[in-house]
């Protein structure tokens, strides 16, 4: 398959995730022939790993013991950032590869998923004079960055001044009292960070990699892994020359040696009609910090994320994150100092946390200084065991196509397998094409940002099932058409699939609990049974 004609068809040959496909693929990979990459764990990175080494010609199994994006890249701030935060600590080559990545989702690999949110930094009392021209300068190393990774001027904006009552019509919610004017920037926004990986995982298997989810990886070999179908409890082997591990956060669980050290982001969702309408996003100073901020993300679905905190986690790593009250007091007392609207306790509809998986590169105990978080938190890792087991952690949700190069070029080179350089920085995921191109497909443009040149075949659902036209729930734009083209189309197995990761209805409890009915029935109106 030619890298372009993923996106030359609503649904490119083969990219179809279904529970059928899951079982067959299953059923000739266990016990059966050895394969060249095994990669366990199915968040962006790994998803990414997956199309990468299919990409360059090798046989590929990808597991994970969850669902796709089951993990951290479904928790993120939902930005993808120019690498405009490690000028300020000069490391000046992680930022730009920042930049350079977010040029490639933005123009190449993802322009449906992928689009420029511009933010608002307000000028209030809090933020010092000193404080505004520095934010400046860094919005204008910011711009100075995308230039160099020769990304457009029409992708990606330029920053400008705005005066007070540009910055209040762009953000009515701002108090106006003492308000000086504002900062306008712009960076990259991806959609849904959750869908970016179910699009990457469905373009791997376009190249013939097989997506397995419900896989738990119990023990890895140099020869491949032990596994468990999280689905009947059987055990096999699936052998493989070479394995990479993605599993995120759980990596260390998975080979000695690999230390991580988890920090926790905290959002908040609350409904768009409390702050009234938001052009645009928000960066909030953090009273007293000089260059952190909390954001402000309208969402387009009538939500509003609000975030995040980097808290390190020293306990055990649950499944699910849970958000705690001390995060959540914060970002509503950090609202408060900005917003003429107040937010309350009871108007937070929903929260999430999500862990970061940073190497923890402090010396054993006894051994000396720990490393500073930043230094860990800005940089991703490929490590190899003795056993030629490659390992990648670290990184962020921008990067992860870098990642995944980077983790397959070690396979390749530690186990010496014939491959060819990887392709994937000008490869369009399913559903890529170019604005032009996506503008005028006949479907609604929420559809279009959500499935690209796939938006045409989910509208027509609908126009053939006035039923299935209807929203799952009061108030949500999701239709019905979309979790039955899930079920056929994205892999979900179950009601946390469609619920959870494939929309994100499930981010608000009450929400959750009155579509289940309605996504049970369309899990079995499309022969979704594991």
């Amino acid at each position: 398959m030619s890298p372009s004609s993923t996106a030359s068809s609503p649904t490119a040959p083969g990219s179809s995730l279904t529970a059928a496909r899951r079982r067959g693929e299953l059923t000739r990979t266990v016990g059966g022939p050895t394969v060249d990459v095994l990669v366990v764990g199915l968040g962006a990175t790994g998803a990414g790993a997956a199309l990468d080494a299919a990409a360059r010609g090798l046989t590929v199994v990808a597991v994970d013991a969850h669902d796709l994006a089951f993990g951290t890249s479904r928790w993120s701030s939902k930005l993808i950032h120019g690498g405009l935060r490690y000028l300020a600590s000069a490391q000046l080559d992680v930022a730009h590869e920042s930049a350079r990545e977010r040029g490639i989702l933005m123009e190449r690999s993802a322009p449906h998923l992928v689009r420029a949110q511009p933010f608002v930094l307000p000028l209030t009392p809090l933020v010092s004079r000193g404080q505004a021209a520095l934010a400046w300068a860094g919005f204008r190393a910011g711009d100075t960055l995308r230039l160099a990774a020769r990304t457009g001027r029409a992708t990606l904006p330029a920053p400008r001044r705005l005066s007070a009552a540009e910055t209040r019509r762009l953000a009515p919610a701002l108090r106006g009292a003492g308000l000086r004017g504002g900062l306008l920037s712009w960076d990259g926004r991806v959609t849904d960070d959750a869908r970016l990986v179910a699009a990457i995982a469905r373009t791997a298997a376009a190249h013939g990699a097989r997506i397995l989810t419900r896989v738990r990886a119990l023990e890895l070999t140099r020869s491949g892994a032990r596994v468990r179908d999280e689905l009947t409890g059987e055990e096999g082997e699936i052998k493989a020359r070479a394995v990479i591990n993605a599993s995120g956060v759980w990596a260390g669980g998975l080979v000695d040696g690999v230390r991580i050290r988890p920090s926790r982001g905290t959002h908040l969702v609350l409904r768009s009609q409390h702050l009234g309408t938001l052009p645009a996003g928000l960066h909030i100073p953090i009273p007293g910090e000089t260059n952190r901020f909390v954001l402000v993300l309208p969402q387009g679905d009538g939500r509003t994320y609000v975030g995040l905190t980097d808290e390190p986690v020293d306990d055990d790593i649950p499944d699910t994150p849970e958000a705690p009250e001390t995060d959540i007091g914060f970002l509503l007392d950090v609202l408060g100092s900005a917003l003429d609207v107040p937010v309350h306790r009871h108007d937070v509809v929903g929260a999430f946390a999500g862990l970061r998986p940073l190497l923890d590169t402090a010396p054993a105990a006894g051994s000396g200084a720990a490393a500073r978080t930043a230094d860990i938190s800005r940089r991703h890792a490929v490590l190899t065991s003795p056993d030629g087991v490659v390992t990648v952690v670290g990184g962020k949700l921008t990067t992860y196509r870098r990642m995944a190069e980077d983790a397959v070029d070690a396979a390749v080179a530690t186990h010496r397998l014939s491959a060819r350089p990887s392709p994937t920085a000008s490869l369009p995921l399913i559903g890529a094409a170019p604005p032009s191109v996506l503008t005028a497909l006949p479907a609604p443009r929420r559809l279009i940002h959500r499935y690209g040149t796939e938006a045409p075949a989910v509208h027509a659902l609908s126009t053939q099932d006035p039923r299935l036209a209807e929203p799952v729930l009061a108030g949500h734009p999701v239709t019905r058409a979309e979790l039955l083209w899930a079920v056929r189309h994205e892999g979900a197995l179950d009601t946390a699939d469609l619920l959870d990761r494939r929309t994100r209805i499930g981010l608000v409890p009450d929400d959750r609990a009155t579509a289940l009915d309605i996504a049970q029935e369309l899990l079995a109106e499309g022969g979704a049974t594991g």
